[in-house]
């Protein structure tokens, strides 16, 4: 067998195993109370919410910049962005979520004539933006806890579901804490150069902060769109989940985050009192606009070499 044809095998799997996942969720909820949460999302919302996911991507694209420029290498705005909207459409359609960044970097270092640095640029530019979400969860977490708005009582049948999502998101951070282990070794006097130095890591946490606000914004928007939220209170809590939902999509088990995602989403709600139907479709409903929002990288997929 070539190794082309075992690569669509493999991605063939991968996509298989995320609709399965995603059928199984929809079978664990009431799936005609799913489709009448989705339906009540206005689509007068959608505008904002794309509007937001621009936002994202022009800020992404300028903390790319000001990261490999920190590294000595050359990158224009206008390409960064191109760039950054061809990798998103990779991300969305290619298992694992990080393929579309493995080849943002391949072409940024073909160009510059350093692949080494533009890697290394790559994946601080995501570490900046992991750890602002890693705070935001822990913070998150915090607040519902201390609150009182997530509680861990009896789970109605999710309790299996609850145990698997712990183990796998142990496991997942095992993996990744000793892959990253022996990287950041190889990566110290870059990561000093463009996200630990003192007037270099305000502007990096800062502009990924930002980043952040704009995907719970999408989260934010949807709920509005639905009628989710009645107050501060709603909107903390659903900003809260979202970054929650947010972080399970790291996980690089199936496509964009499709099924793992959706069944966060349907395990948290109810922690909070809320129907998991409402939070599998916001989750169905961002992963929707998010792919929709990508869909320019499809031109440059075709217009640039």
């Amino acid at each position: 067998m070539t190794e082309l044809r075992q690569r669509q095998l493999r991605l063939a799997a991968r996509w298989l195993f995320t609709v399965l996942i995603i059928g199984f969720v929809v079978r664990s909820v009431d799936a005609s109370a799913l489709f009448e949460e989705l339906a009540r999302v206005s689509l007068y919302v959608l505008l904002p919410a794309l509007a937001l996911t621009v936002f994202q991507v022009a800020l992404s694209s300028w903390r790319w910049r000001y990261t490999v420029e920190r590294l000595g290498l050359p990158l224009a705005y206008p390409v960064a962005v191109r760039e950054y909207y061809l990798a998103t459409f990779l991300n969305q359609v290619l298992p694992g979520g990080v393929l579309g960044d493995v080849n943002r970097a391949w072409r940024h270092g073909s160009g510059a004539g350093e692949r080494l640095s533009a890697v290394h640029g790559v994946a601080i530019e995501r570490l900046s933006g992991q750890l602002v979400l890693g705070l935001v969860v822990a913070l998150s977490v915090g607040w519902l806890v201390s609150s009182g708005h997530l509680t861990f009582g009896p789970w109605d049948g999710g309790q299996w579901l609850v145990i698997v999502a712990v183990v796998v998101v142990l496991g997942a951070w095992m993996a990744v804490k000793t892959a990253i282990a022996s990287y950041l070794q190889r990566l110290r006097h870059d990561l000093y150069l463009s996200l630990l130095n003192r007037t270099v890591l305000p502007v990096q946490l800062g502009s990924s902060l930002l980043v952040l606000a704009s995907y719970l914004g999408v989260f934010l928007c949807l709920a509005w769109g639905a009628g989710y939220l009645d107050g501060v209170e709603s909107v903390a809590v659903i900003a809260g989940l979202g970054s929650i939902l947010l972080f399970s999509m790291v996980i690089p088990l199936t496509v964009a985050g499709w099924g793992i995602r959706e069944g966060a989403a349907a395990v948290l709600w109810p922690m909070v009192g809320l129907p998991a139907e409402q939070g599998v479709a916001l989750s169905v409903g961002y992963g929707a606009l998010v792919l929709v929002s990508s869909l320019p990288g499809v031109v440059f997929l075709f217009t640039s070499r």
